[in-house]
């Protein structure tokens, strides 16, 4: 048995959402059972269902913030401190 992850867009212009997760021997089994579990009411128009042994998984250490990068999470208030500084040095 293969894992799968279900996703489902509603018609227009929203975006695939996760729907659930369903066990199945092979893709076709899949569709039909995510077809019977997710989609009976035709809650999505677009279905995408994708194996779990597919899916990638991000490092944590690469999410991590970048404290080594500063300029990267500037809030303004390293130039306004500089600015500051030189206004009262001009005087």
């Amino acid at each position: 048995m293969n894992t799968y992850e279900v996703f489902l867009k509603k018609p227009g212009r929203d975006e695939f959402r996760h729907a659930g997760t369903l066990d199945a021997a092979d893709p076709e089994m899949a569709v039909m059972y995510a077809r019977e579990t997710h989609n009976r009411r035709a809650e999505g128009s677009e279905m995408w269902l994708v194996d779990r042994r597919h899916v990638l998984v991000a490092d944590p250490d690469s999410l991590a913030v970048n404290d080594h990068k500063p300029h990267r999470h500037n809030d303004g208030s390293i130039v306004a401190a500089r600015r500051r500084e030189n206004r009262e040095s001009e005087v």
